[in-house]
């Protein structure tokens, strides 16, 4: 069995709410084990068997049934989650800045985050790539203002992306 975390995309903003207590219902109902809840209910900890997209598609096929929302996820394992952590490459003490880790569906999806950083000011933008993962260091407040957070705010990134805060992410991996 192996430890995944479903990092739900676009929850409990815009309109779609999803309680823990709710989300733990419907993975128990698809057979997850240990399904709990960190934080937002966004996060969803659980044991399962069985390869990554089929995981994906029926936790996402369950939340679009009981919720009534085009649901998207980005499914990673726990070891995935302690990599991105320990990889991070910015000061993540610095209390200026936001420490941030965007999950990244595709390949092509995390390459074409990174060339569009390419151009950006770094010093405003502060990014870096890993597998499967895209660094993201942005000024407190700034978040949703510049040229990088534009470019993630876009149609293509927003439904093959999710952001979490390094904080968070250390939560989830307990």
């Amino acid at each position: 069995m192996t430890e995944w975390v479903a990092l739900l995309r676009g929850v409990n903003v815009g309109g779609v709410t999803i309680r823990g207590a709710e989300l733990r219902d419907v993975a128990t109902s698809i057979g997850l084990d240990d399904a709990r809840t960190v934080l937002a209910s966004g996060n969803l900890l659980f044991r399962a068997a069985g390869a990554r997209g089929d995981l994906t598609a029926r936790i996402e096929k369950a939340l679009s049934a009981r919720f009534d929302y085009d649901a998207r996820i980005v499914l990673v394992t726990r070891d995935e989650v302690a990599a991105a952590i320990a990889g991070f490459p910015f000061d993540e003490e610095d209390g200026e800045r936001q420490p941030y880790v965007v999950f990244c569906l595709r390949e092509q999806t995390r390459r074409a985050l990174v060339d569009a950083a390419a151009d950006l000011d770094g010093e405003v933008d502060p990014v870096a790539d890993a597998p499967g993962v895209v660094y993201w260091n942005p000024a407190k407040g700034t978040t949703v203002s510049t040229p990088f957070a534009k470019v993630l705010a876009g149609r293509a990134y927003r439904e093959t992306t999710t952001n979490r805060n390094l904080r968070t992410l250390r939560k989830i991996a307990g």
